[in-house]
């Protein structure tokens, strides 16, 4: 079918990620013991995203993703096949609210560009079957190589040519997703949550960044990033505070970082957490000014199984309505399920139980 830039995000939509099976978690740890071929593991990861399109279409979803179901992390698989980029382990990982994450990482360890990646195949495997859905690709955004490498300085003592390289390496893999038939990109982003509040911002000013800059800064990394993407291409960014094991980063209102966020930004559509008070209140949406802006809030935890009372989600649709259009919203849940491999705490069903839920407020409100 014909998506038309008008049409995506949509009103139930989500984020991407999903819970990976026990048999490819189990392929996966055969994978790395030597146990079975790369050709095998690519197998079964072909045969559970094939199911998972599927199921997807099934829950309502228009918007189908692999499930990130060949990555360990959201972002590092990406960012680590860039050119000049590598993977390596860690002596620590990042710290989270309850918990460390695994000690993963990477590095830059040469000039930053993009030739050829995997993720172009595996979203041509998305897309042959897709079916009638739309195949929505998501990567990190720019903005994560920028907070998230380290950075041996004598290949980058330039900041200035660092971010100009990695704009360029963007540029060139939207072309190449686009290339590919993409229509309907998205760019997970982690980054603006130091903006959110006065722990973040002591974070900045200790990298020796200061925040009212650094916010120019992220500006310009997403819309140089994009300024040439095709109109047919819609790219979204979805804002998070962190996933992990149900578990989350940082805290904050969107309040410092508004201006820029809802009204700096040439993203099509913005997913937004907002399932509990770590997220602030509604009011900074009233930077929104764009009439084309699609705003999608994610009132609906992916950090547990308990489905939300459908009749506050949707009174909290209605208040978001009084800063933003009712005919710019959407909804989904606030993250994905499964940002890294390992997944929240829930089970499958409950998983698919939250899709159903998101279309079927979605149906309600906007019928």
């Amino acid at each position: 079918m014909t998506i038309k830039i008008a049409t995506s995000p949509f009103r139930y939509d989500h984020v991407g990620s999903l819970l990976r099976p026990a048999n490819l978690i189990q392929a996966r740890e055969q994978y790395k013991s030597g146990s079975i071929s790369f050709d095998e593991l690519t197998d079964i990861e072909n045969d559970e995203i094939i199911r998972i399109i599927e199921k997807q279409k099934e829950s309502g979803v228009i918007g189908v993703t692999d499930g990130e179901f060949r990555r360990s992390w959201w972002h590092f698989d990406f960012l680590g096949g860039l050119d000049g980029v590598e993977l390596y382990a860690k002596e620590t990982g990042l710290q989270f609210h309850k918990m460390e994450t695994r000690k993963g990482g990477i590095r830059v360890v040469g000039d930053i560009d993009f030739s050829t990646h995997p993720f172009v195949k595996h979203f041509k495997f998305l897309k042959e079957h897709a079916g009638d859905a739309l195949a929505k690709q998501t990567i990190p955004s720019p903005n994560m190589l920028l907070c998230r490498a380290d950075i041996e300085f004598e290949k980058y003592e330039d900041r200035e040519k660092f971010q100009q390289d990695t704009i360029q390496a963007y540029q060139k893999a939207i072309k190449a997703f686009y290339d590919a038939g993409c229509r309907y990109l998205q760019l997970d982003d982690t980054a603006w949550a130091d903006f959110f509040s006065e722990e973040g911002h002591n974070k900045l000013r200790n990298r020796g960044l200061e925040p009212a800059e650094e916010l120019k800064v992220l500006q310009r990394m997403i819309n140089e990033s994009i300024a040439h993407k095709p109109e047919d291409l819609v790219i979204t960014m979805h804002i998070c505070r962190g996933n992990y094991k149900s578990n989350y980063f940082s805290s904050g209102g969107y309040d410092y970082a508004s201006e820029v966020i809802f009204g700096g930004l040439d993203v099509d559509g913005l997913f937004l957490e907002f399932d509990d008070e770590r997220s602030g209140n509604f009011e900074p949406l009233k930077y929104v000014k764009r009439k084309d802006l699609k705003v999608v809030l994610g009132l609906i935890t992916s950090k547990s199984g308990e489905l939300e009372d459908k009749e506050k989600i949707k009174a909290r649709i209605q208040v978001a309505a009084t800063y933003v259009p009712l005919d710019q919203l959407c909804l989904s849940p606030q993250c994905g399920f499964s940002s890294t491999e390992e997944g929240n705490i829930l089970t499958e069903e409950q998983q698919w139980q939250k899709l159903r839920f998101v279309k079927e407020v979605a149906d309600e409100i906007w019928q």
